[in-house]
């Protein structure tokens, strides 16, 4: 029988309280995002609060299972950051409980939120998306006078373009007024100017009333005989006011719906399978269609039957003469005829290639996007629990909560997985990939890393541990920290002075004698760097008893030793004989010349400063030994005296 536990309940309620909150936000700042693309359709429009708040409802309905991912990711990043960074995870862990039991509630959690999100997807998301676009295309009928700009032409209006200098919001007038109509297309346009003028809808929102005042009416007379090279007539009209009806239906009505129905976004999983068979089949009838058409067709007439076609190649195989020559024989109004006979059928026939390509096309990918609906349902709810193995190692892993570093790892993976989702999903649609590899593209590159981060969240691997990357490229760099030696609160033990003075001194003439053997300041061979093995065991030694020395007398009192003990620099011993302790490292290094180069001038800068460094260490043994002699004669008088 499955048991509850309390800490299944507490790691519940973590988790649950932040996915709340940060669904709203993911949720908020999508529908943002989204409301970029329809702000023309909102501003000036005089749309009541009703309409908007079923446009804001509609919208929120639609990019739902959108936010279920990003808020889940969101939430198990600082759920478990923050009981990394309080240290409860680490008492989790010390009870013996693993860091996937920690986690099989909220797993069951994801899981349902995933079911949500595909019954969202599956249910409530097709119908929210046919009343989005019902509600969006009667958003854009609604009247346009209060709307019109100043300064630019504004194009809302059909079949006219519209410009106004200024206009008055309290009295409606518009002044400074030029239109554009383009009835009978741009060759045709009516140009109109007016000082002044008023735009109303009528009673009907039918039409839209212009009165226009102190103005003149310009236009061509062309008739549809006439050459483009002609002179074409006008017509000029001065008026004092003049009304004018342009057809605008402004009615706010919904939509209909016929052809909304038709797009793959309002319809369920079932819906999508019952109809792609019918689009496949309808494809099909297309594309036998156009392949037998083509078949049939010839360079030399119009299409002919199988008995004619017969007769007409024997007549071309029996007669000798070719194209060339009974093109000859022709008269030139023949020869000119035959040209543009022959260049009307070649641009029919471009026309009717291109225009058979388009309608494939069309078809085609009204069908790929079918496809990509049907798998996007399963993919976006299979998100949220990819995010989840991604989102609650990593906060294990880092410890990190708040809104800071979280917030941040959040944004990148999910940037990451829309630029996968979204190059696979348009390489999809315009036939250039194939729909489960366009659409499968984010899921399968987020899935391993899921497993990844788990599995060494599992094992408190410290991939992901910032010190650790910070320590080894302050190594790569040949960067180094200082000593920090404070003075002990408790002492137990005073140092053995005469004993550390004695280390001083042998590291004094250790030092001499290793600058002598050791030419620091020369640029070493190559060949011994990378293919031959230089451990330097008399520095590592030099080393050992210089720490133990500094070890012991940092439990002194005196001030004096500790600044002086502040001031030895830490060695690296193994940095300037070879890049790597292992062999094959420094073989593949040396063998790659950028970064046996690089390498090599890293080797010759850590010969230089091991120089500088025990230099240094003779200096402040100099200084140092006498003190630490002094305060050796005061201990041992002290030990006398008891």
């Amino acid at each position: 029988m499955l048991r509850i536990k309390k800490l299944d309940i507490f790691i519940t309620k973590q988790f649950g309280l932040l996915f709340i909150a940060t669904f709203f936000i993911c949720q908020f700042v999508l529908m943002m995002q989204f409301l970029w693309r329809y702000v023309d359709e909102l501003i000036g429009k005089g749309l009541s609060m009703e309409v908007l708040a079923q446009f804001f409802w509609y919208m929120g309905l639609m990019l739902m299972p959108q936010a279920f991912p990003l808020a889940i990711l969101l939430s198990s990043l600082i759920a478990f950051g923050n009981l990394g960074e309080s240290s409860e995870l680490t008492a989790i862990k010390a009870a013996g409980i693993s860091l996937m039991q920690s986690m099989r509630s909220l797993i069951v959690i994801v899981i349902a939120i995933s079911c949500i999100s595909f019954y969202f997807q599956e249910v409530i998301g097709p119908r929210a998306f046919i009343s989005f676009q019902q509600l969006l295309l009667s958003m854009k009928q609604k009247n346009p006078e209060v709307e019109i700009p100043e300064g630019i032409f504004y194009d809302g209006i059909p079949n006219s373009n519209l410009y106004v200098q200024k206009k008055d919001l309290n009295t409606g007038m518009l002044y400074g007024i030029m239109i554009y109509r383009m009835n009978g297309g741009y060759e045709d346009a009516a140009v109109i100017l007016a000082d002044s003028g008023r735009i109303q809808a009528t009673a009907e929102k039918k039409h839209l009333k212009l009165t226009l005042y102190s103005g003149e009416w310009f236009e061509n007379m062309r008739q549809s005989g006439l050459n483009v090279s002609a002179n074409v007539p006008y017509r000029r009209e001065t008026f004092s006011t003049k009304t004018i009806l342009l057809d605008f239906d402004g009615d706010f009505n919904m939509a209909e719906a016929g052809g909304i129905a038709a797009d793959a976004r309002s319809k369920g999983l079932g819906k999508i399978l019952h109809d792609l068979d019918s689009i496949r089949e309808f494809n099909d009838s297309v594309g036998h269609a156009y392949y037998n058409e083509a078949k049939s067709y010839t360079f030399y007439g119009p299409v002919m039957s199988k008995q004619d076609s017969i007769k007409a190649a024997q007549k071309v195989a029996q007669n000798t003469a070719t194209i060339d020559t009974l093109y000859l024989r022709l008269s030139g109004d023949q020869r000119q005829n035959v040209m543009r006979q022959a260049a009307s059928d070649a641009q029919l026939a471009n026309s009717n290639l291109e225009f058979k390509s388009e309608y494939s096309f069309y078809l085609n990918r009204e069908e790929r996007m079918h496809e990509m609906e049907a798998i996007n349902k399963f993919t976006l709810s299979l998100s949220c629990i990819i995010f989840f193995f991604i989102g609650a190692p990593l906060g294990a892993i880092i410890r990190k909560g708040g809104l800071g570093v979280p917030v941040i790892i959040s944004v990148l993976v999910f940037i990451v997985f829309y630029i996968l989702d979204s190059t696979g999903m348009k390489m999809a649609r315009d036939d250039n990939w194939t729909v489960w590899f366009g659409k499968l593209l984010g899921t399968v590159v987020l899935s391993p890393l899921a497993l990844f981060f788990t599995h060494k969240a599992n094992n408190d691997s410290v991939v992901f541990n910032v010190d650790l990357y910070k320590e080894l490229a302050m190594q790569i760099l040949g960067l180094r920290t200082k000593r920090h030696i404070m003075r002990k609160e408790v002492i137990i033990e005073d140092p053995k002075y005469l004993m550390d003075a004695e280390m001083l001194q042998n590291i004094s003439i250790e030092v001499d004698q290793y600058s002598v053997d050791h030419k620091l300041l020369r640029w070493p061979n190559p060949i011994k760097v990378f293919f031959r093995p230089g451990d330097d065991h008399e520095i590592e030694n030099i080393n050992n008893v210089l720490e133990t020395a500094i070890e012991d007398l940092s439990y002194t009192k005196d001030n004096y030793v500790l600044t002086k003990l502040n001031q030895y620099p830490i060695i690296a011993t193994h940095a300037h004989t070879r890049p790597f302790q292992r062999k094959w490292l420094n073989v593949v290094t040396g063998l790659f010349l950028p970064t046996g180069i690089f390498f090599y001038f890293r080797m010759i800068r850590f010969r230089f400063r091991l120089y500088k460094d025990l230099q240094h260490i003779l200096r402040i043994n100099q200084k140092l030994i006498p003190r630490v002699i002094n305060l050796g004669d005061l201990q041992r008088e002290m030990e006398v005296v008891t």
